[in-house]
C-alpha cells in the first residue's frame, strides 16, 4: 500500500481531515453571514479583485485552485503557495486603459523557525486627475493610487492544504485617503492520483480603519470562490473552473429587463484553459461570463470578457504574457518575469 492510500485508512488522519472540511463550510457560512451585514455600506478598494499578474489575468482574472505553478497566485488564495516556490520571485505590470498601470512584486522565502512565508506588494497607479469646482473652474491635478501589502502562510495536511493572507490595504484617490486590514483564508485539497484540485476561498474579509470622510462607510470587497483544476489523462489541456461572488446574486436589469436565472448563475463563472505545448510553453486562454455581459457594447461583445496569454520558461527564468480584452478595441496587457533566486545563486556561485 503506497503513502497515499495509507491517508485514507489511517482513523486519526481521517478524524482530522473530516474536521477540517466542517471548519470550512463553517467558515463559509459565518463570512457569508458578515457579508450580507456590511452589504449596506459601500465597498472600496475594489482594486483587491483585479488580477495582479499575467498569469491571472490571461486566466480570466479568478483562479483558486491552479497548485504549485505561480508564485503570484497565493494572492487569490493563500493554500496556492507551496514547497517548489520557495525562493521565487516575480515582477508584474499591467497596463490598463490610459494611463492606469499596476505593478506587482512576490517573493516566498523558508525561514528555519516558522517555515515559508509569502510576501506580496501590489501597487495600481490611476495617473493625475483634473479636479474641478462646481463652476467648471479647473482647481488642479490630484495623484491617485492604491497599495497593497500581502504576507502569507500556508500549512500542509496529508492531502489537504490550507493558509492565511495578512493585507494592509491604503488608498489614495484625489486627496481623499482611507486604509484597511483585510484577511484572505483558503482551503486546497489535491487529489492524491489524479491531476484534480479542489479549492475553497474566503477574501477580504476586514475592516476600514481610516476612511475617506467622516460621512463614508466604505466597506472591503468581500467574496467567496469555489474552483477546481483538473488535467484529463492524456489531454495536452488544464481546465480551471471558479465560481465568484457567491454571496451576491443581485444582478442589475438591463433596459428594464430583469436577468434571467440562468444568467445569473453564469455570471458567477469563470472558465481558464491551459494547452500544454511541453515543460517550457504553455498557451493560456479563458472567458470570464461576467466580464463579457458587463463590458459588451449594444448587441457586439467587441471580444469582452475573453482573454489569452503565453506562458515561456527559458533556463531558469519564465516569462508570462496575457491580453485581456474589454470591449472594441479596448483591451489590457500584462507582463511577469518570474525566477527561482536559489537556482541562480547556486549558478553564480560555481561559475
Amino acid at each position: 500500500m503506497d503513502d497515499y492510500s495509507r491517508i485514507f485508512v489511517n482513523s486519526n488522519q481521517m478524524k482530522r481531515i473530516i474536521s477540517f472540511q466542517w471548519q470550512i463550510l463553517a467558515g463559509l457560512f459565518l463570512c457569508s453571514s458578515l457579508s450580507a451585514i456590511s452589504a449596506f455600506s459601500q465597498s472600496a478598494f475594489s482594486f483587491l479583485n483585479a488580477p495582479a499578474h499575467a498569469r491571472l489575468a490571461a486566466l480570466g482574472g479568478v483562479n483558486i485552485s491552479l497548485t504549485d505553478r505561480d508564485v503570484n497566485l497565493f494572492t487569490n488564495n493563500p493554500a496556492l503557495a507551496g514547497d517548489t516556490l520557495d525562493g521565487v520571485a516575480s515582477a508584474s505590470y499591467q497596463f490598463y486603459i490610459a494611463d492606469i498601470g499596476q505593478s506587482t512584486a512576490s517573493y516566498q522565502h523558508r525561514f528555519k523557525k516558522v517555515g515559508s512565508l509569502a510576501f506580496n506588494v501590489q501597487h495600481i497607479n490611476y495617473g493625475t486627475i483634473k479636479s474641478y469646482d462646481a463652476s467648471g473652474a479647473e482647481l488642479g491635478d490630484f495623484y491617485s493610487g492604491e497599495t497593497a501589502l500581502t504576507a502569507g502562510k500556508y500549512f500542509q495536511s496529508s492531502a489537504f492544504r490550507f493558509g492565511v493572507n495578512m493585507k494592509a490595504v491604503f488608498s489614495n484617490l484625489a486627496g481623499y485617503n482611507a486604509t484597511a486590514l483585510a484577511m484572505d483564508v483558503g482551503g486546497l485539497f489535491i487529489h492524491p492520483k489524479k491531476d484534480v484540485t479542489l479549492a475553497l476561498a474566503v477574501k477580504n474579509l476586514g475592516f476600514t480603519l481610516v476612511d475617506y470622510s467622516d460621512g463614508s462607510s466604505s466597506s472591503l470587497p468581500f467574496d467567496v470562490q469555489l474552483g477546481s483544476t483538473f488535467k484529463p489523462e492524456h489531454m495536452p489541456f488544464r481546465f480551471s473552473i471558479t465560481a465568484f461572488n457567491l454571496t451576491d446574486f443581485d444582478v442589475p436589469e438591463v433596459e428594464g429587463e430583469e436577468a434571467s436565472t440562468t444568467d445569473k448563475i453564469v455570471r458567477h463563472l469563470n472558465i481558464g484553459t491551459e494547452l500544454l505545448l511541453g515543460k517550457n510553453v504553455n498557451v493560456l486562454l479563458a472567458y470570464n461570463f461576467q466580464k463579457r455581459q458587463e463590458l459588451r457594447v449594444a448587441e457586439t461583445g467587441g471580444g469582452a470578457g475573453f482573454s489569452l496569454g503565453l506562458s515561456l520558461t527559458i533556463k531558469n527564468i519564465e516569462l508570462v504574457v496575457s491580453r485581456s480584452s474589454y470591449g472594441p478595441q479596448q483591451a489590457a496587457y500584462g507582463f511577469t518575469l518570474a525566477a527561482n533566486t536559489k537556482t541562480l545563486l547556486r549558478k553564480r556561485t560555481t561559475i
